[in-house]
């Protein structure tokens, strides 16, 4: 009988191609009855991983190139087109997304005016704003804001979903929201696209 402590048995051979972990059977030999275990073997590759090509691209000035995107947000539901909108300014869709960079591109928002709120939300939600003064809160429904200013809730709906820093506020300045179907942006030939 063999007195070694340990016995490793192969349950199959180790080749050389593969990348997959291979569960060993190892056999141990104590006091207590043989037992078994399976242990995995990780394969060591043999080539050198290339640090040139591992590198993490980050944008630059130079590298970043920005176009112009158009939004109809007629009976589009105001918290989801919001999201896709924040998406977009940050920069998001892109493969080169680099987070403390302005990559995104620019957005005209059209018919604003138009936004759908479900339910009882344009009468029942509320803004919250304070003047500064001791019992300064007022409370103003989305109904009287889109009245008052019907680009209103895009804006701030968008604002939120953005970062509370710099780059939030210089991400703001690039989005033109208007309440109707007419922009002075033709000239800059702003891309259309359709809001999932």
């Amino acid at each position: 009988m063999n007195d070694n402590r340990n016995t490793i048995s192969l349950s199959q051979p180790i080749l050389p191609q593969t990348k997959r972990f291979y569960a060993k059977t190892v056999a141990y030999k104590n006091n207590n009855p043989y037992f078994f275990r399976l242990v995995n073997f990780a394969i060591q590759k043999e080539n050198h991983v290339n640090t040139i090509s591992n590198k993490t691209f980050t944008a630059t000035p130079d590298t970043i190139e920005k176009k112009w995107v158009l939004i109809d947000a007629e009976d589009q539901p105001l918290g989801r087109m919001s999201s896709q909108i924040a998406a977009i300014l940050r920069g998001k869709t892109k493969p080169e997304f680099t987070p403390h960079m302005d990559v995104g591109d620019n957005v005209v928002v059209i018919n604003a005016e138009k936004v759908a709120l479900s339910g009882k939300k344009m009468t029942d939600k509320q803004y919250f704003r304070h003047t500064g003064y001791p019992g300064g809160e007022i409370f103003t429904s989305a109904a009287e804001m889109m009245e008052k200013d019907p680009t209103s809730l895009v804006q701030i709906a968008v604002k939120g979903m953005l970062p509370k820093n710099k780059l939030g506020r210089k991400l703001m300045k690039n989005i033109r929201i208007f309440a109707g179907p007419v922009h002075n942006l033709t000239a800059q030939k702003p891309e259309k696209i359709e809001i999932d």
